[in-house]
């Protein structure tokens, strides 16, 4: 969504920020920098990957976290134990994820690329045009879990053009964390399911205090991934999509007028926070502060609002429609065609991680939602998810999530539009407006012939 990052080549962040939407606007510049060890980076991945005891040696780059990190190698470290023919790197490619898709594909162009690599789901389509992008149909199809098992935003997330084009990693999904102590001093009970957006948006003008600084809730402003992608439930919900059935141009003029006047209103009534910084890590920390009501986030979150000691609570997003809707961010484990052996050796890899028995341990160790059904039922998983607050909305949530669409052009259509509710939420433009602004930018990108 989904899709923002801490990673390895940045500072390490206190555990629980969030992990999958910081710094995406700041990819160029890191990948920029990435660029020079490039092919030292890459040197173990250049041979057949056989050696002399037959044993093949497989690269992935993870950019994972410090949290990520330690439980994407383990996993690693565990699967090398427990064979001897496949050996696996995990050394996280040395940047962050954000700029996994610059690094990914210089290497590309340098042939000297891994065998694994964690990408974005909303980057998928922009790679998978490369021929190296292995295709994992036949391997997940027939693979276990089973195909059916995978929930329907992580199977649509990695199918292009009806192949599966890479293995699922992380999943998450949206809904709103309530702090209950400003709820209560409010005299305002906890909203149930079927709560709408007029509904979250009086809540929120009554949470608002001023004279002590409290937020009713808080929207991401920065323009990017973050700020984007809360809005896209809106406009789905008001019978919008993101790119129009002709794929010629962008299908919420009208839905996204009607959105952007609910952030309007938000603004109106003062009652929203505006972070304009890339991750949102300040409308975060006003809310595990006390000073804010409501906040749209995801599972990632929940980490950084227990250890904060803060009373809370987790709800469904609202809608306009009353009937359940959220948006899903799946990435993706992307495999590369290093040769048959590295290949085979990938994909085998990938299968393993994805089974339940190890899924459950990336998701409790990496901060995801199960990927299947049957991870949901893992003992582990449900252990977990009694232990944390809200965590089973985030769950529940997954049955009726969306996911954007894998177009090459949605990184245009996206930046179009993050420049558009930004335009709103500093009351430069009507929404009407904004949305005829984003429309020019976002038809543009589409017809461009790809």
């Amino acid at each position: 969504m989904p899709a923002g990052q801490d990673r390895t080549s940045k500072p390490h962040p206190a555990p629980g920020l969030p992990r999958r939407r910081l710094l995406r606007t700041g990819a160029g510049a890191v990948a920029g920098a990435a660029a020079l060890p490039l092919l030292d980076a890459c040197a173990a991945t250049t041979s057949d990957g056989i050696g002399a005891d037959g044993r093949v040696t497989i690269e992935m780059w993870h950019g994972q976290n410090e949290i990520g990190a330690k439980a994407i190698e383990a996993l690693a470290a565990d699967f090398n134990r427990s064979q001897s023919r496949i050996r696996v790197n995990a050394s996280g490619g040395g940047v962050v994820a954000d700029a996994m898709l610059q690094k990914v594909t210089a290497a590309l162009a340098a042939g000297a690329y891994p065998d694994i690599a964690y990408i974005f789901g909303s980057d998928l389509a922009s790679i998978a045009r490369s021929p190296k992008v292995v295709d994992l149909t036949g391997a997940l199809h027939d693979g276990s879990p089973p195909w059916r098992d995978f929930w329907p935003s992580v199977r649509e997330a990695v199918t292009l053009h009806g192949k599966v084009r890479a293995a699922p990693s992380l999943l998450d999904s949206l809904a709103v964390a309530c702090n209950t102590r400003l709820f209560e001093r409010a005299g305002i009970p906890l909203p149930k399911p079927g709560w709408t957006w007029p509904e979250f948006v009086a809540t929120a003008k009554k949470l608002t205090d001023a004279g002590h600084g409290v937020f009713g809730t808080a929207w991401p402003g920065a323009g990017d991934e973050d700020t984007v992608w809360r809005l896209w439930p809106m406009v789905w919900d008001l019978g919008g999509d993101v790119i129009a059935p002709d794929g010629k141009s962008i299908g919420f003029v009208e839905s996204g007028r009607r959105a952007l006047e609910t952030v309007a209103q938000l603004v109106a009534d003062r009652s929203v926070y505006i972070d304009p910084k890339p991750g949102s890590e300040q409308m975060y920390q006003v809310f595990v502060s006390g000073r804010m009501g409501m906040v749209i986030t995801g599972p990632w979150q929940l980490p950084n609002i227990v250890e904060s000691k803060l009373p809370y609570d987790v709800v469904p997003l609202p809608t306009y429609s009353g009937k359940p809707l959220t948006i899903s961010g799946p990435d993706t484990w992307t495999v590369f065609d290093n040769g048959r052996a590295r290949s085979k050796a990938a994909v085998e890899f990938v299968r393993w991680l994805i089974t339940p028995a190890q899924d459950v341990r990336w998701d409790i160790g990496g901060g995801s939602l199960p990927l299947s059904r049957q991870t949901e039922q893992e003992s582990a998983w449900r252990r977990h998810s009694a232990d944390t607050v809200g965590l089973p909305v985030f769950t529940k949530a997954l049955e009726t999530a969306r996911v954007r669409p894998i177009h090459p052009a949605y990184p245009q259509i996206s930046q179009a539009t993050g420049q558009a509710v930004v335009s709103v939420l500093l009351g430069r433009a009507s929404p009407a407006k904004a949305v005829r602004r984003c429309a020019d930018k976002a038809d543009a990108a589409l017809l461009i012939p790809r």
